[in-house]
């Protein structure tokens, strides 16, 4: 290689795009177009996230043989394609299914033998390859059962840089392939990444970056995969940063992006820098953006380009309709008011009040009449309440069969854990953009939203909750205040304290005792809800998984 092109600083281009799982073809697209854009910009390497082509993550579309031999087909293609566009010279990192070898697949069909793989592309070829080594088993993931895991590290010497490889997993856990790289004088390690969002995670991956370049002695790119997968959301923000924490490029959070670092050069890496945009200030802004791309992504990605909400007056399905109109246009969303005999007129108030400043369609249902068809089945007491909720529920499905459009869900995390809500009615819909929030915590994002052009008004914020299924009911009637509930709930699901613990902190016994109950007897309501986007370190669906039918009580 020509020492004068050695010497010259390397310029990667960092590609954070929206993959689609199962959509190969599209996603082939997507890293072409990407890599015409990075050669426009005079870039070197091309880095894209972890499990490029396939979108991620694919769970069990891995033992079906055709998706299999598609993938393994279009890395081929892919590099074949790049080098038709004139764009064979660069170098594209990209990540896809790597099958196994045909004497590890002998006879299995049920068994992890295919890797989670790194292909390096270049000249219509593949360059070389690199298989994931940790695969994760906690949380949301269950990469062991799916994946058979790599052994070897990989170098790979480029433009006289010698760089270090890396998915996701492996730079999250001690030793292992990339514990292999210290001593080997790497210049950069390069990881790519399908890393979901929860609060903190940014710090998180900056920390791990500051460690990993500290034992490695070089920067970490880390290059993130972007966009809503039903109950995960990739909220990007690929960046680089060495073992000082000195952040010398990164990408926007929650939207795709392309963004260039030059090795070998000395880019200020400071706030105004070109390629630096920094994380979102407000964790309440992350959790609001989170929201509104895994419901963009859901609607987009499974057909819908509009959405139906059943507005109430009340705030949980406000700011709903807020992510709503963010995700589809304000013109796409549809607001079904469905007042009862129960109904206050403040509530009828505030629900039109919004949706006409909102900007979004306004239709009123009362269902009076609805009730009435049942009289004859003398319900009384939860068992009309629920009717009530049941009715709205049938009346959203109704009207998305008709009209089509997604019809949202607009429980949060307080209802959802302790199974304050109807079956077959308030739990209807596709999409639950806030079924990972706490009650108290909506008050705070509506709060955040009205600070960025939002809508709720303060009378919305400000008046008791209530599902207004009977007069004067609010929700303290049944349940603990939001404030005292959330703290126990926070500290029995995402702390996973026992009873017992929990009373010698100092939680009052009777609320403690009325809390768990709640929160174990709905687990059977919570596997038939829709999905929504995870916010916690702990949501309801994969990462806390308990059986239904069990007698273990606290």
């Amino acid at each position: 290689m020509d020492m004068a092109v050695e010497n010259r600083p390397v310029r990667f281009a960092m590609a954070q795009i929206d993959t689609f799982v199962g959509d190969i073809a599209g996603n082939c697209e997507k890293v072409v177009k990407a890599c015409k854009k990075a050669k426009a910009q005079d870039a070197d390497i091309v880095v894209c996230p972890e499990m490029t082509l396939t979108g991620y993550p694919i769970d069990d579309l891995v033992f079906k043989n055709s998706f299999r031999y598609q993938a393994s087909d279009a890395t081929r293609q892919l590099a074949a394609a790049l080098k038709d566009n004139g764009l064979g010279d660069l170098y594209v990192f990209v990540g896809s299914l790597g099958l196994g070898s045909l004497e590890a697949q002998k006879g299995k069909i049920w068994y992890a033998t295919d890797h989670n793989r790194l292909f390096i592309l270049h000249e219509g070829e593949i360059f070389d390859t690199y298989d994931k080594h940790f695969l994760p088993t906690y949380g949301v993931f269950d990469e062991l059962r799916l994946f058979a895991p790599g052994d070897k590290p990989v170098t790979v010497e480029l433009f006289g840089k010698k760089f270090g490889v890396a998915i996701c997993e492996d730079i999250w856990r001690e030793g292992g392939t990339v514990g292999d790289l210290r001593g080997e004088g790497i210049d950069l390690l390069v990881s790519m990444n399908g890393s979901p969002y929860n609060e903190g995670k940014m710090k998180t991956r900056y920390d791990l970056a500051v460690e990993k370049g500290t034992k490695l002695g070089c920067p970490v790119m880390y290059v993130n995969q972007v966009g809503g997968q039903d109950d995960l959301v990739f909220d990007g923000g690929s960046f680089v940063m060495d073992g000082e924490g000195k952040l010398y490029a990164q990408a926007r959070q929650f939207a795709e992006d392309l963004v260039f670092w030059d090795l070998g050069a000395s880019p200020s890496g400071e706030e105004g820098d070109v390629n630096v945009c920094r994380p979102l200030d407000s964790l309440d802004g992350q959790v609001y953006a989170n929201s509104v791309l895994g419901l963009k992504d859901y609607g987009a990605k499974n057909g819908f380009d509009k959405a139906i909400v059943g507005l109430s007056g009340g705030i949980d399905s406000a700011l709903c309709a807020e992510m709503a109109a963010d995700a589809f246009g304000k013109e796409n969303v549809t607001c079904i008011f469905m007042p009862s005999s129960c109904t206050s007129d403040q509530s009828k108030a505030d629900a039109k009040e919004f949706a006409e400043a909102l900007g979004c369609k306004f239709e009123e249902i009362p269902i009076s009449s609805f009730i009435s068809a049942f009289d004859s089945l003398g319900l009384k007491d939860g068992a009309e309440e629920n009717l009530h909720s049941r009715i709205r529920g049938m009346i959203l499905m109704s009207y998305s069969n008709e009209h089509g459009g997604l019809v949202i869900n607009c429980a949060n995390k307080s209802e959802m854990a302790t199974g304050y809500f109807t079956m077959y009615g308030d739990s209807v819909g596709a999409y639950s953009p806030i079924c990972d929030i706490y009650k108290s915590r909506v008050y705070k994002i509506a709060a955040y939203k009205n600070t960025k052009g939002g809508c709720i008004s303060q009378s919305m914020l400000s008046k008791a909750p209530s599902a207004e299924l009977h007069p004067g009911q609010k929700d303290c009637d049944t349940l603990p205040d939001y404030e005292t509930l959330d703290s126990v709930l926070y500290a029995y699901i995402e702390e996973n304290k026992g009873r017992a613990e929990m009373l010698a902190e100092g939680f009052d016994r009777a609320i403690v005792d009325q809390v768990i109950s709640l929160v174990d007897k709905a687990e059977w309501k919570r596997r038939q809800c829709p999905v929504g986007p995870k916010v916690s370190l702990r949501a309801l669906k994969h990462d806390r998984q308990i059986p239904i039918t069990q007698h273990f009580f606290e």
